[in-house]
C-alpha cells in the first residue's frame, strides 16, 4: 500500500499540465546547447537570432548574472552568456554558453519535481535520434549519463539528475555540461 500512496503523492506534487512545459523547457535548453556549439552562425549575428533558432519564444531570455550553483566548472567560466528558460511558474532551466570555448552548461530546478520530465526527454525518439548513450554513472541518489552527439562524435554531454522522482526538490535537480 505504501508504494501506491507514494505514487499518488508524486502525481499530485507535479501537476499533469506542468510536464509538457517542463519537457519543452529542457528540450529547448538542449537544443540551445546544440545550436551554440554545432551552429555558431546561429549566434554570431546576435542574441535574437540565437533565441529564434532555439524556438522557445518569450520563455527564453538573456540574464546578466546567475547564482554560483548555476555556473559551469571554473575552467569553463570564460566569455559566458546566461540564458534563462522559464518552463513553468515554479521551475526552469539556465543555459550557460561561452563565446570563447565550445561548451554549454545547463542547470534546472524549482518547486516541482523535474525527474520524470528529464527521463521522458532522455527516452524520447527526438533525443535518441541526436544522441547516443555511452556511459552510465551512479553516485548516491544521483544518476549521470554521458551521451555522444550522432553528428559530431567529439561533442559529448553529461546529464546528471535524481535517480528517482521526488528526491532533489531542495537543490539543483538537473545539471549538464557539454563540450
Amino acid at each position: 500500500m505504501k508504494p501506491l500512496l507514494t505514487g499518488i503523492a508524486l502525481l499530485l506534487s507535479t501537476p499533469a499540465y506542468a510536464q509538457p512545459e517542463l519537457e519543452s523547457g529542457l528540450v529547448g535548453a538542449v537544443k540551445g546547447c546544440e545550436e551554440w556549439i554545432l551552429r555558431p552562425a546561429s549566434w554570431s549575428n546576435g542574441p535574437d537570432a540565437f533565441a529564434k533558432a532555439v524556438g522557445l519564444g518569450g520563455r527564453m531570455g538573456l540574464v546578466d548574472k546567475v547564482e554560483d550553483a548555476q555556473l559551469p566548472p571554473p575552467d569553463l567560466r570564460r566569455g559566458n552568456h546566461y540564458w534563462r528558460i522559464n518552463a513553468t511558474r515554479e521551475a526552469g532551466f539556465l543555459l550557460v554558453v561561452s563565446d570563447q570555448l565550445p561548451m554549454c552548461h545547463i542547470t534546472g530546478g524549482g518547486g516541482v519535481d523535474l525527474q520524470p520530465s528529464i527521463e521522458a526527454v532522455l527516452a524520447s525518439a527526438a533525443f535518441t535520434a541526436r544522441w547516443t548513450r555511452i556511459d552510465d554513472i551512479s553516485r548516491g541518489d544521483v544518476a549521470s549519463t554521458v551521451f555522444r552527439n550522432r553528428k559530431d562524435k567529439a561533442f559529448t554531454i553529461q546529464i546528471s539528475r535524481a535517480k528517482r522522482p521526488g528526491q532533489r526538490l531542495d537543490r539543483v535537480q538537473f545539471i549538464s555540461t557539454a563540450q
